[in-house]
């Protein structure tokens, strides 16, 4: 491996170690402690890194106990995440944010691009939940990324590196765990790690792992039955990869990853529902304790990840050329009780009492296949001046379906609106059914980049990339039953653009960098589904029923950093502003039980980032982080269907926060670690966590507190009476507390997570504008676990 000025330029030896390839370069060619990351796609010491990155490596994951994205973000400045349950969880970074989005707005694009190594794997609503065991880093790139990794990148990038096979070695991890949620169930994991040589130019790689998730949420049933624990579940797969050298300049790394999710339930508490409230007279009238909801029926999530990816690389001597092709297939069911959904309906149209109780299933399937592929070539010679070339396509088959299953329904349609009507309006779609819809999607993108690195002096780089890019989706959908439209279209859209980026780096000393940016980030556009109208109130009606379709949203980054790596303290610091166009915001559309997205014109953050690490004496090590944004509208779309003139829609407002950000996110952690006779070594740690106060969805800042009167007369209940809520999400803290020791190759752990046993509103989740449920999503309460590894 070669330097000039702060570029490390591959050589066909070191190739071989490339981070990307063999993470294992980090430990053989890096200085000592010094962390080796790709995120510019070449392998950088990650202080060189000319913009703000952050890397959790494995030693970090294991000391701290992280099982998944949301407590790797404890300790990632501006990295937020929404836990909505496994498999669901929204990422945001720097608040760059459109709200909560959920399971039933396929067509609306992730803002945060996730990558298992060079591959692609974020998906709107279903971002997997990739296992975290045997990784060699997590790193969370800030700012829009869409020079080097395109669409979806536009408030930042995660990246999970994976160990890969290393040639002539024999090694393995085998890790067990167990743990208990306070007043809850049982969890626990078995995962296993083995890398051996099969050739004296070829390594295979094995991960397999198994997770028991506990529950911690209960259900309120009928008769007064209450079921403990009902959002337990567990995961479990694999990743098996070869690395083949047939030449000392060519590598190929072919890898098969499977996973498997399936949790009964989700992790909602609930305030209202249709079924248990204050009001009801000839029913248990209810008051909702804490973790608890109602449910007819059980819910599920389930998701079968299935990807199989080649990773091909060649040094040509000048030029290294790297293919990276990727194939996924996901399953996806996410099953919810909507009885209280549709008996709002039913109540609403005046069907017979007895259908009130027909338990009613919300199944949501989505059918992904997804072929990508990368090809890069880059210099690898002695200059001033270093490159990137890439080209990008990718073919998209999502399909996306409804059936709402509620056994017997159709008699008592038939019974209200005359015999035949449920066989005349469900089609082709099943029986029983009132709603039921099919939305096939076909997106293809194809896009060209490069970027390049010129070295004016031994101090000083300047930076240069851009990406051109060309978009088609098309959607069709079909429709049946009483709550449908009955519809049967096709709409498409389609974009093309340029995404540019220009960076400054400056050594002022071996050990202080200053660095500045200013990039262009791209989110992507879409259709919106059609509105339930049969179900929506003529009002919602005419406020969202012009929103068809939805522009691209993009943005310019400008940012100003510092990276200070001196002897025993690490600190890095960056202030940023985002000017963003044509925000994509999500909001609830009323009585309609839809969801819609649309384009605000303007909008802003302007935040401060900083994160600190620090030896202060043998043995002891400390980090702080910290994040303040302001991220508010600069733009009012104002409600024209009302006669108030200060009536604007979903929360818009000039000078409104966006919705799903914390203004403030601070973390610290520290770790002793002590030496206990012999060659044993034992250690004590915690890590504290603060999130301020944030808003779901724009609208809920708008006339907070809220009311919310359903207008259903049900259970002796009038309908009349109001549920009066705080919708900004209280502020919360997370303390989490570590003991352990190690020797001769064995750790041995007890901790105590969310010590303090604090009931975080993560959302707030509404049925029908709330007139059919009410909650908040919330996190896990205290929980004791022990873990055992062995490595050999």
């Amino acid at each position: 491996m070669r330097f000039f000025g702060k570029v490390r330029l591959l050589t066909s030896a070191a190739a071989t170690a490339l981070v990307a390839v063999s993470p294992a370069f980090s430990q053989d060619e890096a200085a000592e402690d010094e962390i080796i990351v790709t995120a510019t796609k070449r392998a950088q010491a990650i202080q060189d890194v000319p913009f703000s990155v952050n890397a959790q490596t494995q030693d970090d994951i294991q000391r701290t106990g992280a099982q998944n994205l949301e407590d790797i973000a404890r300790s990632v400045a501006g990295l937020a995440i929404q836990n909505l349950g496994p498999g669901q969880s929204q990422v945001g970074i720097r608040g760059v944010s459109a709200g909560q989005i959920v399971r039933d707005q396929p067509g609306v694009k992730e803002q945060v691009g996730v990558y298992l190594d060079e591959s692609v794997v974020s998906l709107s609503l279903f971002t997997p939940d990739l296992e975290l065991f045997d990784l060699n880093r997590v790193e969370t790139l800030r700012g829009p990324q869409g020079t080097l990794y395109g669409s979806g990148n536009i408030g930042g990038t995660i990246r999970y590196i994976t160990n890969q096979p290393k040639i002539g070695e024999f090694e393995g991890t085998l890790e067990g765990n167990v743990n208990q949620v306070e007043e809850g169930g049982t969890g626990g994991h078995l995962k296993g790690a083995v890398n051996f040589p099969i050739s004296d130019n070829a390594a295979l790689r094995i991960v397999a792992f198994g997770t028991i998730y506990p529950g911690f949420i209960d259900a309120l049933g009928e008769g007064g039955t209450i079921t403990n624990d009902v959002n337990d579940g567990n995961r479990y797969g694999a990743r098996v990869s070869l690395r083949w050298e047939p030449t000392p300049d060519i590598a190929i790394t072919p890898r098969f990853t499977y996973q498997d999710i399936n949790v009964d339930g989700f992790n909602r508490q609930e305030v209202y529902n249709l079924y248990a409230n204050p009001f009801t007279t000839t029913r248990p009238a209810v008051n909702f304790q804490e973790r608890r909801q109602h449910l007819l029926l059980q819910e599920a999530f389930e998701d079968r990840f299935i990807m199989s990816d080649l990773n091909a690389e060649w040094d040509m001597g000048p030029v290294s050329l790297t293919s990276i092709t990727s194939y996924q297939a996901r399953d996806i069911l996410v099953s919810r009780d909507a009885s209280a959904l549709t008996h709002s309906v039913s109540i609403d149209l005046g069907y017979a009492p007895a259908a009130y109780l027909i338990p009613s299933n919300l199944r949501d399937t989505t059918q992904l296949k997804t072929f990508t592929q990368e090809a890069r070539l880059a210099s690898d010679y002695e200059s001033r001046l270093q490159w990137l070339l890439g080209v990008f396509y990718t073919d998209i088959e999502r399909n996306y379906a409804q059936r709402l299953p509620t056994p017997g329904y159709d008699v008592f349609t038939d019974l209200r609106f005359g015999p035949g009507t449920a066989a005349a309006t469900n089609g082709a779609f099943p029986s029983d059914s009132p709603y039921s819809a099919d939305l096939p999607y076909d997106i293809k993108q194809f896009a060209v980049f490069g970027e390049a690195t010129l070295a004016l002096t031994d101090r000083f780089d300047i930076t240069a990339g851009a990406r051109y890019y060309d978009f088609k989706e098309e959607r069709a959908f079909v429709s049946g039953g009483l709550f449908s439209n009955g519809d049967n279209r096709t709409d498409s859209t389609q974009s093309d653009g340029f995404s540019p980026r220009f960076l400054l780096s400056y050594d002022v000393s071996d050990a202080v960098t200053l660095n500045a940016q200013a990039s262009k980030g791209f989110r992507l556009g879409g259709v919106n589904d059609p509105l339930n109208v049969p179900l929506c109130s003529p009002a919602d009606v005419a406020l969202f029923g012009s929103f068809q379709d939805y522009d691209d949203e993009t943005l310019w980054n400008y940012e100003g950093g510092v990276k200070v790596n001196s002897g025993r303290v690490t600190f890095n610091a960056a202030g940023y502003y985002t000017d963003i166009k044509n925000l994509q915001v999500t909001v609830d559309a009323g009585t309609c039980s839809s969801r819609i997205s649309f384009n605000v014109p303007k909008a802003h953050t302007l935040g401060f980032e900083a994160e600190l690490g620090a030896e202060l004496f043998e043995g002891f090590d400390v980090s702080l982080s910290g994040n303040w944004v302001s991220a508010e509208f600069d733009s009012t779309l104002p409600n024209n269907t009302t006669v108030d003139p200060t009536d604007v829609i979903g929360g818009i407002r000039d000078g409104n926060r966006l919705a799903s950000v914390p203004k403030l996110q601070l973390a610290a952690s520290a770790q002793y670690s002590f030496p206990i006779g012999g060659k044993a070594e034992g250690f004590l740690a915690g890590s504290f966590q603060h999130i301020s106060s944030r808003y779901t969805q724009p609208g809920d800042q708008e006339g907070n507190p809220r009311s919310f009167v359903s207008g259903l007369a049900f259970g002796g209940a009038t309908g009349l009476n109001a549920t009066v809520l705080d919708l900004e999400l209280p502020s919360y803290q997370i303390v989490n507390l570590s003991a352990g020791i190690t020797w001769d190759k064995t750790d041995l752990i007890f901790y105590v997570n969310n010590v303090t046993d604090e009931n975080a509103l993560l959302a707030f989740d509404r049925e029908r504008g709330g007139r059919a449920r009410l909650g908040f999503h919330t996190n896990q309460p205290r929980t004791f676990g022990v873990t055992a590894r062995m490595h050999f």
